[in-house]
């Protein structure tokens, strides 16, 4: 079932003197329980697509959909509500609140929409023993690890239950025993769960654990492969013949 649908959408920077067009007709659809990674090389608009997928960014022409809703028509309350209700955001530098605990954290996005603290509480302890964090609960954030700091940001995301969880180069800032923890909990929730999640990555490591991966050059969709029935290596293996032909840094992308 189609959950997410872009539809010929540009996006450009800069005045009529300086024009810069970082998204250049791009449609696709994702699926209700897909795990999508996008890859490209560092201004092939990767990220710009984000941006304009979690409208943090307004496209400039076409249309984004997310359960059949027009998302680009959105504005004001309408648009606060549809973040706040359907999307989940996971960013690489974890943009947690420094005064507040891991639980507190997760648990704010609950406190807006105004659940219930034994509600509240339920969910946040069953979230933590998903991604393996409910020793860290009482913790402050300059009291844990890289990692541990991207699971509670993983949990926030997730917490609300929401249509579609986007998160932005979500390893970078993390060793490679902490990526592979929280890309194996990113499977988890997809296939567990049944998490719709958008991966934004240079790293084709990371990019081997989603279900699809989708190239970006030039702001244009380039190439996309599917896993299928490939074992993680194999898929790994076509991610990389793919980035070579993209002409990106390979040993950046390994």
């Amino acid at each position: 079932m189609e959950l997410l649908k872009v539809d010929q959408i540009e996006k450009y920077y800069g005045n009529k003197s300086s024009l810069t067009k970082a998204i250049d007709d791009i449609s696709f659809e994702v699926e209700k329980g897909e795990f999508v990674a996008i890859m490209g090389a560092s201004g092939s608009g990767k990220t710009t697509l984000l941006n304009c997928i979690s409208t943090i960014d307004r496209v400039t022409a076409g249309h984004i959909y997310l359960e059949g809703e027009d998302v680009t028509a959105l504005k004001g309350k309408e648009l606060n509500k549809f973040r706040r209700d359907k999307l989940g955001f996971i960013f690489q530098d974890f943009n947690l609140l420094d005064t507040l605990t891991a639980y507190e954290n997760i648990a704010l996005a609950l406190s807006i929409q105004k659940y219930g603290v034994s509600e509240i509480d339920k969910r946040v302890k069953a979230v933590a023993e998903q991604l393996g964090i409910s020793d860290v609960l009482n913790k402050y954030p300059y009291q844990m690890s890289g990692g541990q700091k991207q699971r509670v940001a993983s949990a926030r995301a997730i917490i609300t239950d929401p249509k579609l969880v986007l998160a932005d180069e979500p390893t970078g800032a993390l060793d490679s025993k902490s990526s592979k923890l929280l890309l194996e909990r990113f499977v988890y929730l997809n296939q567990e769960q049944n998490a719709t999640i958008m991966m934004v990555t240079h790293d084709s490591f990371s990019a081997s654990y989603a279900s699809r991966v989708v190239f970006i050059r030039d702001g244009k969709i380039f190439h996309e492969i599917v896993k299928g029935e490939d074992k993680r290596k194999t898929f790994f293996n076509k991610i990389i013949d793919v980035m070579t032909l993209l002409g990106g840094d390979v040993s950046d992308a390994v």
